[in-house]
């Protein structure tokens, strides 16, 4: 099928953008939206052009790398997919895709459609860790830890920092990212020790990296690829009034 596309370019974070037209006349539905942009690259290649330069790695739906901005939504029309995941059976043919990089102050541009998530990892290197030496590996069923719990921290750890829910907040608002990694830790016994310090630390490395704040639109969670739940900014919130009182 004929597919139309409008890429953003940009040579670096310095330099303006704009978007760009293209066509593919040779897409097949059962090609992933990765494998169609592979195609466009070949032909561009050929053409003697640049490339389009996009994260990816796993395409598994897994790493997280993959993000962009899809006809407006992170990661494109269907929920709860990341844009490696996505098929271009979802298009019809002779379709305009418009294709955009995730956007946000802490998500600067480097080249194309790939940002620095960097900022991602900072958050977590200022308190999404624990540091008591666990020594050999306990038995798991004698952790003191109930099946809901558990399940509980599973879901909030299922967090992948895709940064989808900061490319659709409309205060580009880093909260769903942050308060997983938090909620995960705080579910369990072994996180409690540094419980106090991480949502603190966390949270202020969250606000020094110029995200900006939740206002409980509940977009991210409606975006997100892993259905992380907005109850964990209220879990967050309430570890981080809690702290502010007790440190």
């Amino acid at each position: 099928m004929k597919i139309y596309l409008k890429i953003w370019r940009q040579n670096d974070a310095g330099t303006p953008g704009k978007m760009v037209d293209y066509t593919l006349d040779n897409v097949i539905p059962h090609m992933s939206f990765l494998e169609m942009m592979d195609t466009l690259n070949e032909q561009l290649i050929l053409a003697g052009d640049r490339p389009v330069e996009f994260d990816h790695d796993c395409r598994e739906g897994i790493c997280g790398q993959c993000g962009m901005m899809i006809n407006g939504r992170a990661h494109g029309p269907v929920a709860h997919l990341t844009t490696c995941q996505l098929h271009m059976r979802e298009f019809k043919d002779g379709d305009t895709i418009y294709i955009e990089p995730f956007r946000g102050k802490g998500f600067p541009i480097k080249r194309d459609l790939r940002v620095d998530r960097s900022a991602f990892d900072r958050i977590i290197m200022a308190g999404g860790f624990i540091a008591v030496n666990t020594g050999q590996a306990p038995e798991a069923n004698g952790i003191p830890i109930s099946h809901e719990d558990a399940e509980s921290a599973f879901d909030s750890a299922a967090c992948i920092g895709c940064g989808a829910c900061v490319a659709t907040c409309k205060n580009s608002s880093a909260a769903l990212f942050t308060s997983a990694k938090v909620a995960h830790l705080a579910k369990l016994p072994q996180g409690e020790i540094e419980s106090r310090k991480r949502v603190l630390a966390m949270v202020q490395q969250m606000d020094e990296e110029q995200f900006g704040h939740c206002t409980n639109t509940e977009a991210c969670e409606v975006e997100c690829p892993q259905s992380i739940s907005v109850l964990n900014i209220a879990r967050m919130n309430w570890e981080y009034a809690l702290s502010s009182v007790t440190k």
